[in-house]
């Protein structure tokens, strides 16, 4: 995974969930709706990364 993250996607991860430690430390309720939206952002962009090369013909079900 860190292979095909690079340095900057690691950084970025690394960020994110220091930005989450820091709410949750103040409002853990808040921090776990963070968390959630940012999960549900990953899987709709992962859908739509899925979706635009099934259409160029690299993978995914026709």
């Amino acid at each position: 995974m860190l292979n095909k993250l690079g340095i900057a996607g690691v950084l970025g991860v690394a960020i994110m969930l220091g930005g989450i430690s820091v709410v949750a430390w103040q409002a853990p309720i808040v921090a776990a709706g963070i968390a959630f939206v940012i999960a549900g952002l990953g899987l709709v962009v992962y859908g739509m990364v899925q979706n635009l090369l099934a259409s160029f013909g690299l993978g995914g079900m026709p």
